[in-house]
């Protein structure tokens, strides 16, 4: 069930948001968080169910901000999903009209989950600087995607450059399973590591983070090869043993070699956003991980290499 209110107030939404509540007999305090969507019309709906099916792992009020005609009169449209109907928490929709757009922490502060952490995340298009955002400001993880912006690896680039404790990005979130298996695999001996390919479609910014990583855990030359995907198809790693590969061309199904073993294949499909978001919601800290990795990337790696 929705609940709609044309031309409404924060005041009256968080009456609405009680009353709903009372109905269904749960209460705020059994949602982790406050989820705050900034997005727009084309993108809310996409959005708004990732936030959901993240939810079920992670309880919280979800609240989209979708920013509506700028030269229009003040006003508040909103319209809210009963508990239970939208996964285990809440979720509420607020298009923004005039003025109001450009000032969006004022309309939702009334309406954070109490002594909860709150979460930003941009789905499309985010800001250069997350943490100076009015958004970004109330909240302790920010999270963007590189992937959406018209230039990708510019736009990495210039967010990595006003990093603050708690931005992340989805093009990080997006190498987990790579990492992970990279890692585990060279907890064999396999060899001294003394250079590395990464391998994924041109303007792809996870190919260029995953070379960042390498070169800040190994300190050896990473070259950025490109190849016709889909997204990241193969990291190599060479070393005076053999090389150890990672190799996924159909983006499901990724072949593992390692010298002097029988290459494994392992599950390694694309991650969705709803699957990248829930794993940005397991921690509320700093990624200090991502933070050493993007400092290694620069306009050297970014957009480079050889055709694969």
């Amino acid at each position: 069930m929705t609940l709609y209110l044309p031309h409404t107030t924060t005041s009256a939404i968080a009456e609405a948001l009680m009353a709903e509540r009372h109905s269904v007999g749960g209460g705020a305090m059994n949602m982790v968080l406050t989820l705050v969507i900034v997005t727009d019309e084309a993108d809310h709906y996409d959005a708004v169910r990732a936030a959901t099916e993240a939810g079920r792992e992670h309880p919280s009020r979800v609240v989209a901000l979708i920013r509506r005609d700028p030269k229009a009169d003040p006003a508040i449209d909103a319209e809210i999903r009963r508990p239970g109907t939208s996964g285990p928490g809440e979720a509420l929709l607020l298009r923004l009209y005039g003025p109001l757009g450009e000032h969006p922490d004022s309309v939702i502060t009334p309406l954070l989950v109490p002594d909860a952490p709150v979460v930003a995340w941009w789905p499309g298009v985010g800001p250069t600087d997350p943490a100076a955002d009015p958004v970004g400001r109330l909240a302790q993880r920010r999270i963007t995607d590189a992937l959406r912006a018209p230039d990708p690896l510019t736009d990495l680039r210039e967010r990595v450059s006003h990093y603050t404790p708690g931005d992340t990005d989805l093009s990080w979130t997006r190498l987990t399973p790579w990492r992970s298996l990279l890692a585990s695999a060279m907890d064999q001996r396999c060899g001294w590591v003394t250079s590395a390919t990464v391998t994924a479609e041109e303007h792809y910014p996870s190919a260029d983070l995953m070379a960042a990583w390498l070169t800040d855990r190994l300190a050896v030359p990473v070259e950025r090869a490109v190849s016709d995907g889909p997204g990241l198809t193969e990291v190599r790693l060479t070393t005076d043993q053999g090389d150890v590969a990672l190799t996924r061309m159909d983006g499901r199904v990724a072949t593992l070699s390692r010298p002097g073993q029988p290459d494994q294949t392992v599950a390694l499909e694309r991650r969705g956003a709803a699957m990248a978001l829930a794993e940005e919601l397991r921690r509320l800290d700093a990624d200090e991980i991502y933070a050493s990795a993007a400092r290694h990337l620069g306009p050297k790696l970014a957009g480079s290499g050889a055709r694969a």
